[in-house]
């Protein structure tokens, strides 16, 4: 077991990575996920939360995303409305309120607690607007992306037994069919 976890983390760092550099995250900003670690074992979600699993995937996430110099925002489970764990120093740059709360496996989920516990500052908040992300066990991180939301498809298809589906934004189309768009935006 304790080779599949290392196996996972590996696999979660590649998948981050791989998410980032597509997505051409730029530094600073927001990059969501959202994890059910009872998916990655191969049970249904919410009910076989995993501390040992998240800590695995979460280090490979966070390391990914630090080496990008994005800010990762942890989204927590159902039972705190799908609230996002992020640095303090992120949700002060973004204007992001403070809730107060304190994810736990069974209320927040495993991979948020992990956020809570190895963050410099962790704070709670309800709402962002993300750059991209990655959801990993179909845990519906669209609500905290950017509006225009673009599917990517990565190499990694799954981490343990969860499916993995990522997604970028990108600038809103305006201005009808005589408009012209900046390729970069695109």
């Amino acid at each position: 077991m304790e080779q599949d976890i290392m196996e996972i983390g590996e696999k979660a760092y590649r998948a981050a990575n791989e998410i980032l550099s597509m997505a051409k995250s730029e530094q600073g900003s927001l990059f969501v996920v959202g994890c059910s670690t009872s998916e990655v074992a191969g049970e249904r979600i919410g009910s076989a939360s995993n501390p040992e699993l998240a800590e695995a995937v979460f280090a490979g996430i966070y390391m990914a995303a630090k080496e990008k110099g994005v800010y990762l925002a942890a989204q927590c489970c159902e039972h705190l409305n799908r609230a996002l764990i992020v640095e303090k120093e992120a949700a002060d740059k973004f204007g992001y309120e403070a809730v107060n709360v304190v994810p736990q496996p069974k209320a927040g989920g495993s991979f948020a607690s992990m956020a809570w516990k190895y963050f410099k500052e962790p704070t709670a908040v309800e709402h962002i607007r993300a750059a991209a992300g990655m959801d990993i066990g179909n845990t519906l991180i669209g609500m905290h992306l950017k509006e225009v939301a673009v599917p990517v498809r990565i190499s990694i298809k799954n981490i343990g037994e969860a499916p993995v589906v990522c997604a970028r934004t990108r600038a809103k189309f305006i201005g009808g069919e005589r408009a012209a768009y900046n390729k970069g935006l695109i």
